[in-house]
């Protein structure tokens, strides 16, 4: 197996870190004394008006059926938090997928057909996908749509999401808007083979009752020239990229101490690491150790598997 690598970019530089102090711990070293007049007041608040503190937010791109998802899950997982009360979780995911439009019956009736592409960046509520980033970002109780991807719809049901130290948000164009793309303070970029994208995505649509040739030609019409237009390019704007998605542990493992670090509180020596010369970006290659007697380290920078992707729908 050849040497696998993880770049990194030092762009991530202190000053992304400073303004968020990350933990709860942190942050209460910054509380004043109250007397207990005061306290009873902001007892009486609603969580929404309580004093908060501002997430740490990554932002997780690639191709659908990467494993943007699964990469999430697994960060989760390491970190200890699916067992965790929603209401205290200390890292939440928050999905791209819950904006998509409200379709009108013409467009859902083209979408039950494989004639409407969700691969689009207007096929995003990208207004109510920035203020709910925004609210998030500010420390506020959110309400998120939930979709229904069988029958293209928006239900009624909707997800609350409450405040936590890191927020993960991931889709295929989670960059792609600047406005959307200046919020992350991390950004990562899963790069998995198309031939694996596309092969997760046929298994994915045909449980969901669609035929072979609707998939197939849903794929050659909208996902391939979306992804190649759309999705690749904002590639360029990842600090970390993840070959082979969730196969790469050496990866995840990292991405999960900076994480870890983060909820500790001790963020100096990411501060510390993430500058060099005059604070110009430059990548860093991170290598898995493995068998490289059948192959040679990519050079940093080379972009690896540049085939579109597949999409849920």
């Amino acid at each position: 197996m050849p040497l696998q690598l993880l770049y990194v970019s030092s762009s991530l530089s202190a000053a992304a870190f400073t303004p968020f102090p990350g933990s709860r711990k942190l942050a209460c070293r910054f509380h004043v004394k109250c007397d207990s007049a005061t306290m009873a007041t902001v007892g009486q608040l609603s969580e929404n008006e309580r004093p908060r503190h501002r997430p740490f937010l990554i932002g997780v791109s690639g191709g659908t059926a990467s494993g943007k998802s699964t990469v999430c899950a697994k960060i989760m997982e390491l970190l200890g938090q699916n067992k965790v009360d929603h209401r205290q979780r200390k890292v939440v995911i928050v999905s791209q997928d819950s904006f998509y439009r409200v379709l009108t019956s013409d467009q859902k009736a083209k979408a039950l057909k494989g004639q409407y592409n969700f691969d689009h960046p207007d096929a995003f509520d990208n207004e109510l996908m920035y203020q709910t980033l925004k609210d998030i970002v500010e420390g506020k109780v959110v309400e998120v749509p939930t979709y229904d991807f069988v029958t293209h719809s928006r239900l009624q049901e909707r997800i609350t999401v409450y405040p936590a130290d890191v927020v993960l948000f991931e889709g295929i164009l989670v960059f792609y808007t600047q406005n959307v793309r200046d919020m992350f303070h991390m950004k990562l970029f899963v790069d998995t083979d198309s031939d694996v994208r596309l092969s997760r995505r046929v298994l994915r649509d045909m449980k969901r009752g669609r035929d072979l040739e609707q998939i197939l030609s849903q794929y050659t019409t909208f996902v391939k020239p979306a992804f190649e237009e759309f999705c690749l390019p904002t590639k360029k704007y990842a600090d970390v990229i993840i070959p082979r998605g969730v196969d790469n542990m050496v990866a995840i493992n990292l991405i999960v101490q900076h994480i870890q670090d983060i909820l500790n509180g001790d963020i100096c020596k990411w501060q510390r690491g993430s500058v060099t010369g005059h604070g110009r970006g430059v990548k860093r290659a991170i290598a898995e150790q493995g068998d490289i007697s059948n192959g040679a380290a990519v050079p940093a920078g080379k972009r690896l598997h540049m085939e579109p992707s597949s999409r849920p729908h």
